[in-house]
């Protein structure tokens, strides 16, 4: 006979694995239907997640791609935390750097960039 798979709520796994400051907060997540398991979208906090699901999330201003590898059993510090999911999220490209075509203008360069623009503060042009 098989022994079913062994599963849990999905805000209470998604505050035990740090995802989230309070559990109040993995709740509302949830509940307004910002969370993915395995592509369908859920919105009632007592959903069952377990091992080998793939959970796809906003948090702050990424969006997170986990798969499930275990369910915790109390919220424990990072590390332990760590060993409850694989990261899927692709890694951020970071944006070139500003590079500079000439000398930092000076305050009569900038005043006449200002004049330019129609930007024309508090100065006496000579």
């Amino acid at each position: 006979m098989n022994d079913p798979r062994p599963t849990g709520r999905i805000d209470k796994w998604l505050w035990q694995a740090r995802f989230f400051k309070t559990r109040g907060l993995a709740t509302r997540l949830v509940g307004d239907g910002h969370v993915r398991v395995n592509g369908a979208r859920v919105v009632k906090p007592a959903s069952a997640i377990g091992a080998g699901d793939v959970l796809t999330f906003v948090q702050g201003d990424r969006i997170r791609v986990i798969r499930v590898t275990a369910l915790g059993i109390r919220r424990g510090p990072a590390p332990e935390a760590q060993t409850l999911y694989e990261d899927l999220t692709p890694p951020e490209t970071e944006a070139a750097p500003v590079t500079r075509t000439g000398p930092r203008p000076t305050k009569k360069d900038r005043r006449a960039l200002d004049d330019l623009r129609g930007e024309g503060g508090v100065h006496d042009p000579e």
